[in-house]
């Protein structure tokens, strides 16, 4: 592929799917290369990319993989929508297209060093935030401690579980705390809503908090951050269900004076504040 094409960032590059990996009934992780088997762009924790099936349509997902972690690109797509049940049933070895990246990264190498990171997601709200935890893990000598809290509605939809329990759950300095919205037999871990659990676990207000999940989630996990202390300075989240085109073009992401994949996705909450209320 020429470099004036790769640099063409509306024209997808052809990608082959080598891995897709099951995660939770309606969520599959899929592991894509460049059509040569190398590396499509380079991306920072964060940032987003189109996917296209030619004939059936595109939409943009979060890069869940770490810049760190080779040459490959990762999505975990939740299947909700014609689009996602079509890329649900490809296989290993089949083609799509993927063009990117969009949107500005988490400032991982300027205000989250040096900082302990607590990071709380829900649900597919994970998938944003993957990226961040895995490149903040490859370069662990550069941040304080690590603090995940992860729920979902139930232990079967916890994306990354594998991962969470062998990988993460492991490593000195990271400490992982897992919630599910109602019991559920087998389940030895705790219950109940990502923002009670945040309040029960009275985590110290040092931190650098990165929060993703649904809307409502958000809102309550904002209030339970402020009520123990945080500043909105402090607090981090993504907006990338807001974008459409990914360069400024079509509007659908506009929200006041700021364009959502110019100026996003990633979003200090004092600046959403200064964001009318349509968002």
């Amino acid at each position: 592929m020429s470099a004036n094409i790769q640099e063409e960032k509306l024209i997808p590059i052809q990608a082959v799917i080598t891995e897709v990996r099951e995660d939770t009934p309606d969520v599959k992780t899929f592991t894509v290369v460049a059509k040569d088997g190398g590396k499509m762009f380079d991306h920072m924790p964060g940032q987003c990319a189109m996917v296209t099936m030619p004939g059936v349509g595109e939409a943009m997902f979060s890069i869940t993989s770490s810049p760190t972690q080779g040459d490959f690109k990762q999505f975990s797509i939740k299947r909700c929508g014609l689009l996602t049940e079509c890329l649900h049933q490809l296989e290993p070895g089949q083609e799509i297209g993927v063009r990117g990246p969009y949107g500005n990264p988490f400032p991982v190498d300027t205000e989250f060093k040096g900082k302990n990171l607590l990071f709380i997601a829900g649900g597919i709200g994970l998938a944003p935030l993957h990226s961040v935890i895995n490149y903040v893990r490859a370069h662990r000598e550069d941040y304080g401690t690590i603090d995940i809290l992860y729920g979902s509605r139930s232990a079967d939809d916890l994306v990354d579980y594998d991962e969470i329990v062998n990988e993460w759950q492991k490593e000195d300095g990271i400490n992982v705390y897992l919630t599910i919205d109602r019991p559920q037999e087998g389940w030895d871990g705790n219950v109940g809503f990502v923002p009670t659990y945040l309040k029960e676990l009275a985590f110290s207000a040092d931190k650098t908090a990165i929060i993703c999940g649904p809307p409502i989630m958000i809102k309550f996990v904002l209030a339970a951050l402020i009520e123990m202390g945080f500043d909105k300075t402090q607090v981090y989240t993504t907006l990338e269900l807001k974008m459409k085109c990914g360069i400024g073009k079509c509007g659908r992401c506009n929200i006041g004076t700021k364009y959502v994949c110019k100026d996003g996705p990633v979003f200090r909450c004092d600046q959403i504040d200064e964001l009318p209320n349509e968002y």
